[in-house]
């Protein structure tokens, strides 16, 4: 029995198995975005993955997060929430009063002028709320018929061309693509080792 094959063996094929393992999933990696156009292997068309499917997947991604993530209606409600509304409602206050003061004849006495903008900046503290509110279902409805956060996230992913699609996608994963690849790796050396030990007993025993 040659010993210093089976030794070499034991170290070169766990090697070869991880560097087999890894360029595979290099591979793979590759071809969700390679090749950006179809093209003709064997009589086989072949395009990634993305490429291949990207309206489909764009689709999907819009509506998924119009449903599960940020719908119109929760825009709608961080727009009008509790803290947003008092700083709305005060503002329009001084913006009531600011016009009012603008806006009447300067003949008109001091104390009557500041007794209609009293009078004003009162509607809005007495009705600013219900007014508000009365705006706030408006908006929702006009949202909800206008704006359209999937198409909008869909139409976004299309328009960008394969290549920035790509990079894009690469730049957020870069690390769990990384994992995937090193990953690969090390399956590929235990495979290897497991076939070096078995094929050494194989031949221990013969």
């Amino acid at each position: 029995m040659d010993y210093n094959y089976i030794i070499l063996q034991l170290i070169l094929m766990p090697f070869i198995g991880a560097f087999i393992g890894w360029e595979t999933n290099v591979l793979a990696i590759k071809l969700i975005f390679r090749p950006l156009k179809p093209v003709n292997i064997l009589g086989f068309q072949m395009q990634g993955l993305i490429p291949k499917r990207r309206a489909e997947i764009s689709k999907n991604i819009g509506e998924t997060l119009e449903r599960e993530v940020l719908s119109s209606d929760d825009i709608v409600e961080r727009l009008t929430s509790d803290n947003i509304k008092r700083q709305i409602l005060a503002n329009l206050k001084n913006i009531v009063e600011e016009k009012a003061n603008e806006k009447l004849p300067a003949f008109i006495p001091q104390p009557l002028r500041t007794g209609i903008t009293a009078y004003l900046r009162e509607v809005v503290d007495r009705h600013g709320e219900d007014i508000f509110d009365e705006l706030k279902a408006n908006l929702v409805s006009k949202f909800r018929e206008e704006i359209k956060l999937g198409m909008m996230v869909e139409e976004k992913i299309n328009s960008f061309d394969l290549k920035q699609l790509e990079n894009l996608i690469i730049k957020l994963s870069r690390k769990e693509l990384r994992q995937i690849e090193i990953l690969g790796g090390v399956i590929g050396f235990f495979i290897g080792l497991v076939q070096a030990v078995f094929s050494y007993y194989v031949n221990f025993f013969r």
